[in-house]
């Protein structure tokens, strides 16, 4: 009784706007950042980089109330690991579909090959998640009308960033929508990031990187190129580049 009294009381701190106007600043400045990010060249994305992720902590910083808003703790985590169990069925799944269409690529070397290729990612999925449900969605819930508008938006503005890539847009767009939800629910971020890194790993072995483009989005995803195996260095011409 008493946790679902902290939940509830945990949705409402959540839905608690300093002031709309300072809400959509908060909400527009650090995502325009992140498009921004996406969308320009190197060498200065990596500057843009820097810049996105301290206004993000910067304001983070500023409105932070406690750990429990952002969902890293413990209460909710049992009833909620239901969705990182369905995260695994559907993995499954789709690694078997993966494997009779013959698309399914796997690191070569065995398990510590397939950790030193994924643990980026998967520490990535983490960071995106709290992103998600600490930062963006306690902003779209003061602009909103409801949780699910809040939700919804907050999906949108999440899977915007994943544009123009055709396999990961739409896919993100459900996911963030659903996880956004269960969220608002549960007021747990454990199972929802280990979620979030197991389907994305997934879509890397079972997507060919042609197909898309390794996973990358904005102007990543439009640079991409399939490159052409060299032939042999006993082939190449001495004036061949590396």
């Amino acid at each position: 009784m008493a946790e679902a009294i902290g939940a509830t009381s945990g949705i409402k701190d959540l839905a608690v706007a300093p002031g709309k106007r300072r809400v959509l600043l908060e909400l527009a400045i650090p995502y325009g950042l992140i498009l921004l990010v996406i969308w320009t060249p190197r060498p200065w994305q990596k500057l843009l980089w820097w810049v996105a992720a301290a206004a993000i902590v910067a304001i983070f910083w500023i409105s932070f109330d406690r750990m429990m808003a952002l969902g890293l703790r413990t209460a909710g985590l049992f009833r909620s690991l239901w969705v990182a169990v369905a995260a695994l069925l559907g993995a499954a799944a789709a690694i078997l579909v993966a494997y009779q269409l013959h698309t399914l690529h796997l690191p070569v070397g065995g398990p510590m090959a397939f950790i030193q290729n994924y643990w980026a990612y998967a520490l990535w999925a983490c960071v995106q998640q709290l992103l998600l449900q600490g930062f963006f969605l306690p902003r779209c819930l003061g602009i909103a009308r409801g949780q699910v508008s809040a939700a919804l938006l907050a999906g949108v503005l999440f899977s915007l960033a994943h544009l123009p890539n055709p396999i990961l847009t739409p896919i993100t767009l459900i996911w963030g929508f659903a996880a956004c939800l269960l969220f608002l629910r549960y007021r747990n971020l454990y199972p929802l990031a280990m979620a979030h890194a197991i389907l994305g790993i997934a879509i890397a072995i079972a997507i060919p990187g042609p197909v898309d483009h390794n996973m990358r989005v904005g102007l990543g995803y439009l640079t991409y190129h399939r490159h052409a195996r060299l032939p042999a260095p006993s082939a190449q011409p001495s004036s061949a580049q590396p």
